[in-house]
C-alpha cells in the first residue's frame, strides 16, 4: 500500500493507531509474553525446527484444522476420540500417537480432509501463551513471503513471538524474527521495538547463508544428531507455501 507521507500521521488506521506509529517487536520466550501482550496487536507464532514448519506443510498438503495442544494428556484424550494426533518431546516422536513434529509426515493422502491434532516441546505453548492476542498467526520460512505481504495490510502492530526451547531463547527463531522485521522495516510506516531491532541486525550477518550460520547453534546440532538434516534444510527454505495459518477459536485454519 502506497501512503501519502505528509498525511500519514492525520490518518487513523482500522486499529485506531495513527499510521506511522505501528510497532513491530520481538518476544524471545513464550514466557515473556505477558510483558509483550497489547490489545490490537497481532502475534506471530514462530517455532521453525520444527512446529510452525510442520503447520504450514500440513495445510498446503490440504489439512482441514489443526487443534494445536499444550499437554500430552490432551494429545492423549484426542487420540481416544479418533482424532488423527501429532505429538512430540524433546524433538522426538511419541509412541502410540500418528505423527511426530518432522515437516515431511504432513505431506501425506491421510491428513487431506482431515482435523488433526499436535502437541509439540515449544511451538503449541507459544500458541497457548498468545491465546488471548488480538489475531495469532503462524510464521515459518516456507511463508515468509505470504506473511509478510499479508502482515503490512493489516494496518496493525505486530509482535513477533519465538517459541524458544524450554522457554529460553534460541537462535533459529530469533533469527527468522529478524528476516521479517527486515522486510517490515522497509514500509516506513513500521518502527521497531528494541528485541526487533536487535533480531533484525542478527538476520543481516546471517542472510546470505542461513543454514549455514545455525549450524552450530543447540537444537539444529541436536536435530541433526538424531538424523534429521533432510527436516533442517526444509525448514530453513523460503517460501514453500502462501499459505497462513490462523488461530480461530481452538483451531487453526487456512487463512482465507
Amino acid at each position: 500500500m502506497i501512503e501519502n507521507k505528509n498525511n500519514a500521521a492525520l490518518n487513523p488506521s482500522p486499529s485506531g493507531e495513527k499510521r506511522g506509529a505501528l510497532i513491530v517487536d520481538v518476544c524471545l520466550s513464550p514466557y515473556l509474553y505477558p510483558v509483550y501482550h497489547k490489545e490490537n496487536t497481532i502475534v506471530v507464532v514462530i517455532d521453525i525446527l520444527r512446529a510452525t514448519s510442520a503447520m504450514c506443510t500440513a495445510f498446503h498438503y490440504g489439512v482441514d484444522k489443526i487443534i494445536p495442544v499444550a499437554t500430552l494428556e490432551e494429545a492423549a484424550d484426542y487420540k481416544k476420540q479418533g482424532f488423527l494426533v501429532g505429538a512430540e518431546r524433546n524433538g522426538i516422536a511419541i509412541e502410540g500417537f500418528d505423527f511426530g513434529n518432522s515437516p515431511f509426515s504432513y505431506t501425506t493422502e491421510q491428513i487431506k480432509g482431515q482435523t488433526i491434532v499436535i502437541s509439540t516441546t515449544n511451538g503449541t505453548q507459544a500458541i497457548d501463551a498468545a491465546r488471548s492476542a488480538y489475531k495469532v498467526v503462524i510464521g515459518a520460512f516456507t511463508n515468509i513471503t505470504a506473511l509478510c505481504n499479508w502482515l503490512k495490510q493489516q494496518e496493525r502492530s505486530v509482535l513477533l513471538l519465538c517459541s524458544g526451547w524450554k522457554n529460553r531463547f534460541n537462535l533459529e527463531d530469533t533469527l527468522f524474527a529478524g528476516a521479517v522485521t527486515d522486510i517490515l522495516l522497509k514500509d516506513k510506516k513500521y518502527k521497531s521495538g528494541d528485541g526487533a531491532l536487535t533480531a533484525s541486525y542478527l538476520y543481516q550477518s546471517a542472510q546470505k547463508n542461513p543454514y549455514r550460520y545455525l549450524r552450530n547453534s543447540s537444537h539444529t546440532e541436536r536435530l541433526a544428531a538424531m538424523g534429521l538434516k533432510k527436516d533442517i534444510k526444509y525448514c530453513f527454505t523460503l517460501d514453500q507455501t502462501t499459505v497462513i495459518p490462523v488461530l480461530e477459536d481452538k483451531y487453526l485454519v487456512r487463512m482465507t
